[in-house]
């Protein structure tokens, strides 16, 4: 994506995010819970979205949406990968209702079989490469990969990969797990693109973990270990830390370029879908209306930090313009999400390879 069009989608941008919570446990709903009109709806999300202060985009929707229907929203968070195994292993048994998460995983997600085809209210407001064209998922907030520092003891963000192999970051520097998060995944996606393939790439991460302290499972709580210094940088995105950054002051957002090059990000929205044989699927389908709703939309940016997925939602709210700003001069590249679908394991397989993790 051009710079130009960048700023443009920024600036029309919005979304929400905060700390995320741990998960909660799901109960069992029954088949026959669900034809007596149960009004419940279970969300499998990946993590991010949530605050543990009560204040997140989620927060927020869930009681609207729960007043406006009296539907309860039953909520389980972790990792995408981690959100898809589990589902994947509840086939027999569909515990969720709704699956959210980042690509590529909610792609897997289809692949498993696990979704199902519907449109929500308001997706024909979703930019094409924003969704699947069979309306097996749509995103409902949009976002872009990429790093943190701690601004008390950098006095400016790293600007460069190479940076980050200085002594100064040993035990200081995390990522996220790729195959488990999101946004860890992300980093090998974004390392692949800046190296020019995988090769390279791996051979910078492989360097790169003589610093790492080690695997997390979940990219949010990386956030607050910058934040007090225990780390000096992390990998993250920029909805769930611009959010986060509200209660975490030293919380620098970045990105990371290759040496001699500008630095890069790329989309990385938040996906939902309807899943297969979901024990609430009408509940489902009013939930993710509700998510595409324009009020929903509209609170994006305001509530949290993000960017809203309709493209006729246009914030001007103070967070709006200083997520423009933070984007303002990055260059957005698209992934090539099929081939990431299918050589995932492949990928990650030459990490763990190259890491030794």
């Amino acid at each position: 994506m051009p710079r130009t069009r960048l700023l443009r989608t920024a600036t029309a941008l919005t979304g929400s995010l905060a700390l995320a919570v741990g998960a909660t446990a799901c109960g069992a709903s029954s088949s026959a819970g669900a034809a007596g009109g149960e009004k419940v709806v279970t969300v499998y999300s990946a993590d991010g979205l949530k605050s543990d202060k009560g204040d997140g985009w989620y927060d927020k929707v869930f009681a609207d949406f729960t007043k406006k229907t009296g539907i309860e929203v039953k909520y389980v968070e972790g990792g995408s990968g981690e959100m898809v195994q589990r589902a994947v292993r509840e086939k027999t048994n569909t515990q969720a209702d709704v699956l959210i998460t980042l690509p590529p995983f909610i792609q897997q997600a289809d692949g498993k079989g696990l979704l199902q085809a519907y449109k929500p209210q308001g997706s024909e407001q979703v930019n094409g490469a924003d969704k699947a064209a069979d309306g097996k998922w749509t995103s409902v907030v949009n976002n872009y990969f990429g790093f943190v520092y701690n601004k008390k003891e950098l006095p400016e963000a790293p600007k460069t990969w190479e940076e980050l192999l200085d002594a100064k970051y040993k035990g200081r520097l995390q990522y996220s797990t790729p195959g488990v998060a999101g946004d860890g995944t992300a980093v090998l996606i974004k390392s692949m693109h800046d190296f020019g393939g995988k090769e390279p790439a791996m051979e910078y991460l492989k360097k790169l973990q003589a610093n790492n302290v080690g695997p997390s499972s979940s990219t949010s709580k990386l956030a607050p270990k910058t934040d007090k210094g225990e780390l000096l940088v992390a990998n993250g995105d920029v909805q769930m830390n611009f959010a986060q950054s509200r209660s975490m002051p030293n919380l620098g957002i970045w990105f990371p370029a290759k040496e001699g090059g500008r630095p890069t990000s790329f989309a990385l929205p938040y996906a939902a879908g309807l899943v297969d044989k979901a024990p609430h699927t009408e509940n489902g389908k009013k939930l993710l209306d509700h998510l595409l709703s324009a009020e929903a939309q509209k609170l994006v940016s305001e509530v949290g930090g993000g960017f809203p997925a309709r493209a006729d939602v246009k914030p001007t709210d103070a967070n709006a313009v200083e997520l423009t700003k933070i984007m303002t001069g990055v260059e957005i590249f698209e992934p090539d999400w099929a081939d990431i679908d299918e050589n995932l394991t492949g990928y990650v397989d030459a990490w763990k390879s190259a890491t030794g993790s």
